[in-house]
């Protein structure tokens, strides 16, 4: 049996099981700053994307972050940390309510709730963006990767500081 076909046959509960780890690990990366690490959990032609609900859905596709590959996460990664000025900041994620909705054209379609906050050092820690993900895996390198990872956050304003991946 091939690694595709033992996640295609796997019991719902082991499935879930394997994204619960998957999306802690994804979490625990971004929150301990390992960004580049982060990049590893997409496959090469990857899409990422941060986009406010009302975009969403009116189907609209203009985003706040659009990633089109690896490449571009890459860029990212490297955009944050030699480019971009901002001051010191903590962000933590949580990831609940992962819903798996199934396989369909050989990708898994995972829905999951999100807030992220965001602590500058001299000041009280605040709600920075609250939403839900819509993401597509795929089997690759004997695991689950993001073949599509849209971040949809609920306000129509984000802070200016949009800085780390969600």
């Amino acid at each position: 049996m091939t690694t595709t076909e033992g996640f295609l046959t796997m019991s719902r509960r082991d499935l879930r099981l394997e994204l619960e780890e998957l999306y802690a690990e994804y979490v625990a990366c971004l929150d301990e700053e390992r960004l580049e690490e982060w990049p590893e959990f997409f496959t090469d032609d990857a899409v990422y994307r941060i986009m406010p609900r009302e975009n969403f859905e009116r189907g609209l596709p203009i985003a706040t972050l659009h990633c089109e590959s690896k490449g571009y996460l890459k860029d990212r990664v490297v955009a944050i940390r030699q480019t971009s000025v901002y001051a010191p900041r903590y962000v933590r994620r949580l990831v609940s309510n992962l819903r798996v909705l199934g396989w369909r054209d050989e990708a898994l379609h995972v829905r999951a709730n999100y807030a992220a906050f965001e602590t500058l050092r001299d000041e009280l820690t605040r709600v920075f963006s609250v939403g839900r993900c819509h993401d597509r895996l795929v089997v690759a390198d004997g695991g689950l990767k993001f073949k599509e990872k849209l971040v949809i956050f609920d306000s129509e304003l984000i802070p200016t500081s949009l800085i780390y991946p969600l």
